[in-house]
């Protein structure tokens, strides 16, 4: 055999390898799960959309709040968190300014009586003031910041109850016969309660919340209710009627509920709401029963109701 018949035989070799690698590569890539990406130009068929997106949705953890977001933001800026507070303290404070204008005026055009017009501030007032508490900063001085629109308040009671200054306004909105002197005894009692909730509770425990529900709402509902249908009165205090003290409780304990539910909302707060609502109907009724008690001659309402509140809320949530 000669030389030459070696020559159609190297390159026949040469090809035969190659297919023999090609047909390797082939296989391989077949049994890879990219295959029907690289070896067709059909795209293969196409997932459900949920399947292929996972849509991240924003969660709230307990301990905090739809407001947790502008306080970060807030105290992230040198001084954020003070003008937040300065903000908050304002805007209370012309709230509550407002709402006296309003039933004072109210008053005097003789659309609401004089004494509906009292108890309806009584009412408003000290719950739209809890209700605010969120709208301040988490720094330690909100809750200074926050009593602020109490104090100013007390001291302007204070003021006109010394007769130092006067303003009709103020006291027929407030008082229950228009006498300066007033102004020194309930509702003056009735603002450094809502300075003591403030300090001492905040928004750290239910027991402040609870205290300004039962009297702000429970007692100012008893006393509209009771004028209006207590014809019946109590057999151990005839100024007080069974349908003044049944509002009392139901108004409370409602109340009440509302604003543990409004904080539990926002994060502050997570109940066990059956073993909650047995509690807060246990409180409702003992401040009721104290609220129903002839001693208003000798201890306010302001004082003896919230007192007793936070006494009994004490030993019913232990904190």
């Amino acid at each position: 055999m000669s030389l030459l018949s070696f020559t159609p035989t190297l390159p026949c070799l040469l090809l035969h390898h190659q297919l023999n690698r090609s047909a390797t590569v082939f296989s391989l890539l077949s049994s890879s799960p990219f295959s029907s990406h690289c070896l067709y130009s059909k795209p293969p068929p196409s997932l459900p959309f949920h399947n292929l997106y996972h849509i991240r949705r924003a969660t709230t953890s307990r301990n905090s709040s739809p407001f947790s977001r502008p306080r970060f933001a807030a105290a992230a800026v040198p001084g954020g968190a003070l003008l937040q507070d300065a903000g908050a303290t304002v805007a209370v404070l012309a709230g509550a300014y407002v709402l006296v204008l309003v039933f004072d005026t109210l008053t005097q055009r003789k659309l609401i009586q004089q004494n509906l017009s009292r108890k309806l501030v009584h009412i408003l007032s000290g719950l739209l003031f809890a209700v605010s508490w969120p709208i301040f900063s988490t720094s330690t001085e909100a809750r200074y910041f926050a009593t602020l629109v109490p104090l100013v308040n007390g001291l302007r009671l204070v003021i006109h109850g010394l007769s130092l200054a006067t303003n009709d306004g103020l006291i027929k909105s407030v008082t229950r016969e228009g006498k300066p002197e007033e102004l020194l005894k309930g509702p003056l009692y009735y603002v450094l309660m809502l300075i003591l909730c403030a300090l001492v509770f905040w928004r750290e425990s239910p027991i402040g919340l609870i205290s300004l529900a039962m009297m702000c709402g429970g007692d100012g509902v008893a006393d509209i209710m009771g004028r209006r249908f207590g014809s019946m009165k109590l057999p151990y205090n005839q100024q007080k009627s069974w349908v003044g003290s049944i509002s009392m409780f139901i108004s409370g304990f409602l109340i009440s509920m509302g604003m543990l539910y409004y904080y539990s909302a926002l994060g502050y707060f997570d109940f066990d709401w059956i073993w909650t609502m047995k509690r807060v109907a246990l409180i409702a009724l003992v401040a009721t029963i104290v609220e129903s008690l002839p001693t208003t001659e000798t201890i306010d309402d302001n004082i003896s109701v919230p007192l007793t509140s936070i006494l009994a809320a004490y030993l019913s949530f232990g904190f």
